[in-house]
């Protein structure tokens, strides 16, 4: 499904590393109290993932409204992130952002889209099963329980 509205995205460089930090702790923080720590977007190097990784993002650099992360692997897109601002959820935005995931995926010329988040994290997870994803494993990504999803596109 296609959601109305023209999304602006463009490739981060190393000068959107500190905003990309700033937006996923606004956008994550009200996960910590559920999982018991900070969820993996919070901590992570955005120099680094910017580096090896496609991080594309919307809105001013200086107060981001979206963001992702993601990783091509040999037979597959993996979705490493999405980050919506707080302000902004509830807009549609993140719907875009996997659409915009969608067809990066197809323009890559991969079949499927993979994710893992926190098996804590339920609403998230049925926001992914509407989507079209499906729990294809469960397993621990260092001390954190998660649900490895998949999606054809």
């Amino acid at each position: 499904m296609t959601h109305t509205g023209v999304l602006h995205m463009q490739r981060a460089d190393a000068s959107d590393a500190p905003a990309l930090t700033d937006l996923a702790n606004r956008a994550y923080r009200d996960w910590i109290d559920v999982i018991g720590s900070k969820p993996q977007p919070m901590g992570a190097d955005y120099d680094d993932l910017i580096n090896k990784d496609e991080v594309w993002l919307t809105g001013p650099r200086d107060r981001l409204k979206g963001s992702l992360v993601l990783r091509q692997e040999a037979d597959h897109l993996l979705l490493w992130s999405i980050a919506v601002a707080p302000g902004t959820q509830g807009t549609g935005l993140g719907n875009r952002l996997l659409d915009f995931t969608l067809e990066r995926a197809r323009n890559l010329s991969f079949s499927e889209v993979r994710l893992f988040t926190n098996v804590k994290m339920q609403s998230n997870r049925d926001w992914y099963a509407r989507k079209g994803f499906c729990e294809t494993e469960r397993k621990m990504i260092g001390t954190k329980h998660v649900v490895l999803m998949t999606r054809s596109v």
